[in-house]
């Protein structure tokens, strides 16, 4: 029989781990091609994960609630196939024929030995001077802290067998005092330890309530964290007159409705202009790598929504310049519904190049977005409001009611410089300000 390896699958971009939540079956199942064998999490969303082959489950080489980095092998499959050897699934096959390979598979024997995974097996990652691994993320967290190897290896990890997870390493950065760590001196010149800043002290008497978070809310903070360490943000706001927008929109959302069987929202609208920016300041559709700038092609266009529990989820919509209005409506109300539902799939949360946030939502005015890594600019759009304004016209200022509402972004000051950033902004604001009241549907 052969021994065919289940990993844990790449989830989106940024995405270099996931948690177990529940196993579906166990070993000695028999599982189908295709079917569910287990539910994991993101920082995104939940998932189930597929077998790649029909046959029994042989083995669990994770348990329930563990943290495992992607392509990392998280069950063995026994198929009816003659081999003598573990074989990659079809997930991960391109890995070892690349030089970068997760592992190395044994030499083939006459006896099927029991499959044993190797260190290199682990995850896509390297050990330190402790033999103790660590995943890709935790060493990118580490070098762009200025953490050394040997401050790393001293940091406790409660990952499985002591392995430091994201979870540790941010905590670190967090209590980190303001000097790095200094290596250890000579006994002439004894150095002193590095003071680590107390937690605050938190009262439980009285009338209160402790209240756990729950998993997704433990990992957007964790992301949160991990995006204010990585860019330097600043943001900028402009506001806009969008009369001629909201008119439009009331004379014809009834109409639109019949015709398309949807109701159009400001989302979509918002969607279109932010995405004829992007065309004329490419730049501001890159991402970090390093000292290197990788600019994107495609126009995914993240699009913030909230979720029953109060959580916020990012789905993308792809190629969002080659839309038309009623195709980003369609697509926007879709999202958003199963967004709600549960119901999202893993690439429709993934490979995003910019994030809207509509802040208005909830009658606030403007934001401060903390940027979706590893984009590098992310817009909050605030409520429609009436409010009294100043126009010029061919007889002089007059002042009017109008209906207004403030554009902010924050983006990385790392790459994203203030005239840049500004002037997106800007451009967003003036396609809207231009919209056609007139426009067909």
């Amino acid at each position: 029989m052969a021994r065919v390896e289940l990993v844990m699958p790449k989830m989106g971009e940024s995405i270099m781990e996931a948690t177990i939540l529940k196993w579906r079956k166990q070993p000695g199942d028999r599982v189908e091609l295709d079917e569910p064998v287990l539910d994991i999490a993101t920082d995104k969303v939940d998932s189930e994960v597929p077998s790649p082959v029909e046959g029994v489950l042989a083995e669990l080489l994770f348990k329930e609630n563990d943290v495992v980095p992607i392509n990392t092998p998280i069950a063995i499959i026994e198929t009816e196939a003659s081999a003598a050897q573990p074989a990659a699934s079809p997930a991960v096959s391109q890995l070892s024929s690349n030089g970068n390979g997760a592992h190395s598979a044994p030499e083939p024997t006459a006896a099927q030995a029991p499959y044993v995974p190797a260190v290199a097996a682990e995850a896509p990652g390297k050990s330190g001077a402790s033999g103790r691994f660590y995943s890709p993320l935790v060493r990118t967290i580490a070098k762009q802290e200025g953490i050394a190897q040997a401050e790393l290896d001293a940091i406790a990890g409660s990952g499985q067998e002591g392995r430091v997870t994201k979870k540790d390493i941010l905590a670190y950065v967090g209590n980190r005092s303001a000097a790095p760590a200094q290596p250890q001196q000579p006994a002439a010149q004894p150095a002193a330890p590095a003071p680590t800043p107390a937690a605050p002290a938190v009262s439980v008497s009285g009338n209160v309530e402790i209240v756990e978070m729950d998993r997704m809310r433990k990992l957007i903070a964790d992301h949160m964290v991990m995006s204010k360490h990585t860019s330097a943000h600043v943001t900028s706001f402009v506001e806009a007159d969008v009369t001629n927008l909201v008119n439009w929109r009331n004379r014809i959302k009834d109409q639109f409705k019949k015709k398309y069987g949807e109701n159009i929202t400001f989302t979509p609208i918002f969607v279109e202009a932010v995405a004829r920016a992007i065309r004329d300041f490419p730049m501001i559709n890159i991402s970090v790598d390093g000292t290197r700038l990788i600019v994107k092609k495609d126009i995914n266009i993240g699009m913030a929504a909230a979720l029953p529990t109060g959580n916020l989820i990012v789905p993308v919509i792809k190629n969002a310049d080659f839309l038309n209005l009623v195709g980003l409506t369609k697509q926007v109300n879709d999202l958003a519904n199963r967004a709600r539902l549960g119901q999202l799939k893993p690439d429709e949360i993934q490979g995003g190049t910019f994030t809207l946030t509509n802040v208005g939502t909830f009658g606030n005015v403007m934001g401060t977005p903390i940027i979706n890594q590893p984009q590098v600019a992310i817009m909050a759009t605030g409520a429609i409001r009436k409010k009294p304004a100043v126009l010029e016209t061919e007889y002089g200022d007059v002042i009017a009611v109008r209906q207004m509402m403030f554009l902010s972004m924050s983006y990385d000051h790392r790459v994203v410089d203030g005239m840049l950033g500004g002037s997106f902004i800007r451009r967003v604001a003036d396609y809207l300000e231009q919209f056609d009241p007139n426009r067909d549907i």
